[in-house]
């Protein structure tokens, strides 16, 4: 520094100091700091000018001056020389013998100075001694006693090697600071430092009683944390904290032992617990050795809460913490001249225990299993001795007992049991107790099955599963046994429960004996199906074929099962197509589900899911192609085709484009109606066509498509997408077909053929986006043609959803615009006016749904179409409804597992973008309009994240709550359903208008429509969460207009009347 700056530095420093100290103002202590650390005067020069008052006779102004030096070297430790540490420590540790108003600020300085990492050796250890013998912590305030602990902590983390050298003297002297400590952020600190002193092996010496007394005493912590409390420590926290110190040696077990008794035996279920959970974390260091001593005691206290608890946590708890007693005994090593404590143990349990096995309709029985389970499920040991002694006696008296809820009870027991052999897997032959007693427990598991009690059915398929996972326990012969009692439950039992649980025991079974289900079970279940086909259709044969396809689908859980199962499905669906009588739809439709089911186990398995794809899906597109060539030529094929359509531009195919999987199903949406004069029905017969049987066949192919790898769907594509373009049959099965299969051909088409586009949409929309799609173009501007001009309400809405499902995997380019602008031309004319107004509209919402999920900038003049339509009084309902379909996921399309670009965060893009529209809009509408605008908002509403809704409520309430009062159904249902959670997230808002809510849920509760009724009725529910004083004076009035639904014809509307209106009863009751 230049010689004139020195003078003035120092002045400036003085001066800084006098402030401080004199004229009391504390942030002259930053402005120290600064210059300390911009080097305009030193740590010396600071001591200096301090000197006035370090000298000073006043301990208030010695006080203030270790206060700043305290302050200063807080901000500045890291800058400090060794030289000047050492004369610091010194320094300070002489004020520790001041007067107590100093002690503070020097606490203050040493901990500034305990960070410091020029510390000299031996310096820890003398200012720790300095601190054990001159200061009374506890006398200190919570901030200096924390102060303390963190000097303390400071020097553990960074000179262990020297407090160690302390000896016991370290652990002695941390014992006398935190004795007596009471502040629960102290204790944390506190009780951290005891796991260190414990976990890095400090030297505990002959205090190792003490130092478990100064922390035992807090056990168990109660502790309620005050209101508003903004160090946030919860009582759980010292809880932990502390279990984490007694249970970090066995050094404590003599101690903490009769001490967890003491507390197990008290009548506080919080410190019963509290002991419980201790007593389960000590297990897991102690050995036998800790624990002998205190074993019975142990017991019998264990025994009694399991035995006499009227809490199920204190059970569980007591249950833990035996299975750990059992672990730690049994983890044991043992010498020749020791005793096995973990015989003795079980055997104690086995004698207090085992004859309440006996009484299988007393209350103790339950208890006295969930202990032995608890004790032998600890080890394999433990497993091998309680088994032993246990097994018998439970077959034996299975026997003695002949009412099923008594077996249904030895049963379940015994099954507790056998699930315990399967934790442990499979044993030697010579120490399994479970494979000498083989043949009596597969007679009593197979009795239970055939036992009329449907409870105890259940139960001995459970054991049937079981005892199957077990590897070699089931002979040859057995496992033949398991198949046809598992063929009968399934086919033949009366409940549905026995016939459910069933068949998912043969697929948890199937993978673990794929070849004697194969051979066993498949083959008597297309015998099964083929004699029913034979039969007469009754209601019971129409159930047992049900039976049949779901079991076939249930036990295709293996890839040899699958290629079993698969062709006796198809081969049913063949013969079930050929029918003609009124019921084969829903046949198909059964057998399509089976196959879904199928479809969706094959996923998993690579070699499965190609077998599955190129079985199936050509099988499938073969016979309904078939069916839609003799739809052509049958004599109603005048009556049910299309109308004839332009053709489509004729184009050479664009470069391919990524596709995706397409999801459940394509059901119509329920705004669109056919238009009277078409016939939706195809030709009688041809059940196949039926819209509801293509629906169900739909998820088939897409699920059968979207797991493929891309080189496969590739090969694949290649020949679906010219069956459709060109007519190319050869690749299908069967494929001698009376004449040409060209669904998109110029001219007339009948609508047999068309209605095919829906099989085409479940396979393009479900390849991944890598899957190049041959002749994507003309593909697209065949779909738009036919989209756009089908009279088939069915064909013009799958055609519009394909043409979608391609656009929104389309990569982004020219061509996607061209395309685009295509549409645009199609739909704006076809709304303007013409015969297909329905059929652009749907191809409006589709391709805006397509385009909003991908953020393309021509989504919001789409979006602004559609707002548009609102006005419309013909369209405009349906507009309305269109809104639900574009922020909800559609079941069969543009979703993420159909490989969809679905960008993150959509919904919330289109609220900001379009509610304002609406809002705007709704005030500008005539009043035979305004109700369209309502259900569009709601429906947006209904579909966003309730986090983003509560953050717009306050602008948005009014209009909702106006919706409610508009007359159509589907505003009000889904106003409801868009309320009922903001009134539970959002109470203080909705409070607001609480007078208007009650009103309208109270009108609302009195709908024709049964599932307003309970939606209304939901909401008052709900209005139970606002505050309680602004809902009292509405109590009386709400309990009386209640009692009307109480009388409901709908058992729905009945069950949530009783729920909103024990509520409401409820209202202002003391502890609510």
């Amino acid at each position: 520094m230049a010689g004139t700056g020195v003078p003035a530095a120092v002045a400036a420093l003085a001066a800084s100091v006098r402030d401080f100290v004199t004229g009391q103002q504390d942030g002259r202590a930053a402005e120290v700091a600064a210059g300390l650390k911009d080097g305009s005067w030193t740590v010396l020069q600071l001591v200096e000018a301090l000197g006035f008052c370090l000298e000073n006779t006043d301990p208030r102004m010695r006080g203030r001056g270790i206060q700043l030096l305290s302050q200063v070297l807080l901000q500045c430790y890291s800058l400090l020389q060794e030289k000047e540490v050492l004369h610091l420590v010194l320094f300070y540790e002489n004020r520790l013998q001041d007067h107590h108003l100093v002690i503070p600020s020097v606490l203050q300085g040493l901990r500034a100075l305990s960070m410091c990492e020029v510390l000299s050796p031996g310096l820890a250890v003398s200012v720790l001694k300095a601190i054990f013998q001159e200061v009374h912590v506890q006398s200190l305030l919570q901030l200096d006693r924390h102060t303390v602990y963190s000097i303390i902590t400071n020097f553990m983390g960074t000179r262990e090697e020297e407090l160690k050298g302390l000896g016991a003297d370290f652990t002695f002297g941390f014992i006398q600071v935190m004795d007596g400590e009471k502040d629960p952020r102290n204790l944390l600190v506190a009780f951290q430092i005891v796991r260190d002193l414990i976990a890095k092996n400090y030297a505990l010496g002959p205090f190792v009683e003490e130092l478990f007394e100064v922390t035992s005493c807090y056990f168990p912590i109660d502790f309620t944390p005050p209101p508003n409390d903004p160090h946030g420590i919860q009582r759980e926290d010292l809880i932990l904290s502390l279990r984490a110190v007694l249970a970090s040696t066995p050094q404590f077990a003599e101690f903490l032992l009769p001490l967890l008794i003491e507390k197990m035996d008290s009548d506080l279920q919080s410190a019963k617990l509290d002991a419980l959970q201790t007593l389960t974390a000590c297990c897991a260091i102690y050995g036998q050795k800790e624990l002998q001593e205190f074993l019975p005691s142990l017991w019998s206290s264990l025994r009694r809460e399991v035995f006499q608890t009227a809490s199920e946590k204190v059970e569980a708890e007591s249950l833990a913490a035996l299975h750990a007693l059992s672990a730690c005994l049994s983890r044991s090593v043992l010498s020749s001249d020791t005793e096995d404590l973990l015989d003795s143990f079980l055997s104690s349990i086995l004698q207090d225990c085992r004859h309440h096995l006996c009484e299988p309709d007393m209350k103790l029985v339950w208890p006295s299993a969930k202990i032995l389970q608890a004790a032998a499920g600890a080890s394999l040991r433990a497993c091998h001795h309680v088994t032993r002694s246990v097994l018998p006696l439970l077959l034996e008296q299975y026997t003695k007992h002949p009412q099923s809820s008594q077996r249904r009870t030895i049963l379940e027991m015994l099954l507790g049991f056998l699930e315990l052999q399967q934790k442990w897997g499979h044993m030697e032959e010579e120490e399994s107790t479970l494979l000498s007693l083989q043949a009596p427990v597969c007679s009593v598991v197979f009795s239970a099955l055939t036992d009329p009690s449907v409870q105890l059915q259940l139960v001995g398929i459970r054991a049937l599963t079981v005892l199957g996972s077990l590897r070699g326990f089931l002979s040859p012969s057995d496992l033949e046994l398991v198949v046809d009692h598992l063929i009968r439950l399934a086919l033949c039992e009366e409940d549905s429960q026995s016939s459910e649980a069933a068949m998912e025991a043969a697929g948890s079974l199937a993978p673990m004996y794929p070849k004697v289900f194969s051979g066993r079970m498949v083959p008597r279940l297309e015998e099964e199906l083929q004699s029913e086909q034979e039969e007469e259709s009754s209601r019971d044969h129409c159930s047992l074929r049900q039976r049949c396809l779901q079991a076939l689908a249930a036990v295709s859980t293996h890839t040899s099962i699958v290629r079993e199962t698969v062709p006796v499905l198809l081969q049913h669906l063949r013969k079930v197509q050929k029918g003609s009588e009124a019921g084969s739809a829903q046949d198909i439709i059964s057998v399509c589900q089976s196959l879904h089911r199928v479809a969706l186990r094959c996923q998993q398995d690579a070699e499965s899911c190609w077998y599955y794809h190129q079985t199936v899906v050509p099988c499938l597109l073969a016979m309904a192609v078939q069916a839609a060539m003799q739809g052509r030529s049958g004599p109603g094929a005048g009556a049910g085709g299309c109308c004839c359509r332009p053709p489509a531009a004729a184009g050479t195919a664009g470069p391919a484009v990524p596709l995706r999987r397409c999801g459940q199903g394509a059901v119509p949406d329920p705004a669109f109606r056919p238009l009277p004069a078409e016939s939706t029905h195809p030709p009688l017969g041809k059940a196949l066509l039926q819209e509801e049987v293509l629906a169900a066949m739909v998820p088939v192919i897409s699920a059968a498509t979207t797991h493929l790898s891309p080189e496969l769907a590739a090969q694949s594509v290649s020949h679906v997408v010219p069956l459709f373009l060109n007519g190319e049959v050869s690749f299908l099965p069967q494929n001698s077909f009376p004449c040409s299969f060209q669904p998109f051909q110029d001219g007339e088409c009948l609508e047999t053929q068309r209605r095919l586009v829906a099989l085409l949409m479940a396979f393009v929309c479900s390849l991944p986006r890598n899957v190049a799609i041959p002749q994507q173009e003309w593909l697209l501007r065949e779909l738009l043609a036919l989209s756009c001009s089908c009279n088939c309400p069915f064909t013009a809405t799958t055609a519009a959803k394909c043409f979608a499902g391609l656009v929104n995997k389309h990569p982004a380019g020219q061509q996607l615009d061209e395309i685009l602008q295509l549409a645009v031309n199609r739909i704006e004319p076809g709304l303007a006016e013409g015969p297909h107004r329905t059929q652009a509209l749907t191809l409006l919402l589709w391709v805006t749904k397509a385009l909003v999920l991908r953020y393309h900038p021509l989504s919001s003049h789409l979006t602004d179409k559609l707002l548009g339509l609102l006005s419309d009084t013909e369209l405009g309902p349906a507009a309305a409804n269109g809104f639900s379909l574009l922020m909800a996921e559609a079941p069969d399309v543009l979703h993420k597992g159909c490989h969809a670009d679905v960008r993150i965060m959509f919904r919330q893009r289109f609220f900001t973008d379009n509610v304002p529209k609406l809002v705007q809009g709704f005030h500008g509408a005539g009043p035979d309009v305004k109700a369209n605008y309502l259900k569009g908002l709601s429906h947006v509403l209904n579909h966003l994240p309730k986090p983003v809704l509560v953050t717009e409520l306050p602008t948005l309430l009014s209009l909702l709550l106006e919706a409610l009062s508009c007359s159509d159904r589907v505003v009000q249902l889904s106003t409801l359903n868009c309320l009922q959670p903001l009134l539970l997230e959002a109470p203080q808002i909705m409070s607001l208008h609480v007078d208007t809510l009650v009103t309208k849920f109270l009108s609302l509760a009195s709908s024709p429509t049964m599932a307003v009724r309970i939606a209304a009725l939901r909401c008052a529910h709900a209005l139970t969460s606002l505050p309680t004083i602004a809902l009292l004076p509405y109590k009386a009035r709400v309990i009386r207009a209640l009692a009307k639904p109480l009388d409901d014809k709908k058992r729905l509307v009945r069950k949530e009347a009783v729920a909103a209106r024990g509520e409401w009863f409820l209202l202002g009751s003391p502890g609510r």
